[in-house]
């Protein structure tokens, strides 16, 4: 088999090992700024999560996952409590150049899904740039919806922000029957 043939193992894990934290920092100001020319604006408002979460996050509500190919850390994505009760927030998805298109993105979005599902949250809410196609299909992938969006400047670029949602539990079958089926 030659290396270009090689298909890397890939884990998803908690971010629980030394280190894990830092990196989620690091990979998100180099990624960004290699990719968008992003500032260390960026870099900051990701060291001010991590750190909220380590300092604060209460491990029955709130967690964060690291992917790996081949053993190094490839990815992550956090899960904390929103500002209403029964609300998840999903922040800081990431996969690094070198791990797209191994489903690593759709593994993360999914541990953090089915988390929030058993930690008893009934929505999820995220925010993201229009600039993010491939995380923004993901997030279209398992049912979220846009729910607005705003220009902003930010890290050095003139964005667009969006706001996007998933009810985790939705109408049930017989009450979404009822009303798709009003004139």
């Amino acid at each position: 088999m030659s290396q270009q043939d090689h298909r890397p193992h890939t884990a998803v894990r908690r971010a629980d090992r030394p280190g894990d934290l830092g990196w989620v920092v690091m990979a998100h100001g180099e990624v960004y700024d290699r990719q968008y020319g992003w500032n260390t604006e960026f870099e900051t408002l990701v060291a001010e999560i991590v750190a909220d979460y380590a300092t604060r996050h209460d491990p029955a509500a709130e967690a964060a996952w690291i992917a790996e190919a081949d053993g190094s850390r490839a990815g992550c994505v956090f899960l904390v409590a929103g500002d209403e009760p029964g609300v998840a927030k999903l922040r800081i998805l990431l996969v690094t150049p070198d791990a797209r298109g191994l489903g690593l993105g759709t593994r993360l979005v999914g541990e953090c899904l089915a988390f929030a599902r058993e930690a008893g949250y009934r929505r999820v809410t995220l925010w993201t740039n229009d600039v993010l196609v491939s995380a923004r299909r993901i997030y279209q992938g398992f049912g979220f919806t846009l729910t607005d969006e705003e220009s902003h400047r930010s890290f050095g670029h003139d964005l667009v922000g969006q706001n996007w949602t998933l009810d985790l539990y939705g109408d049930p079958p017989g009450e979404r029957r009822d009303r798709d089926d009003r004139p």
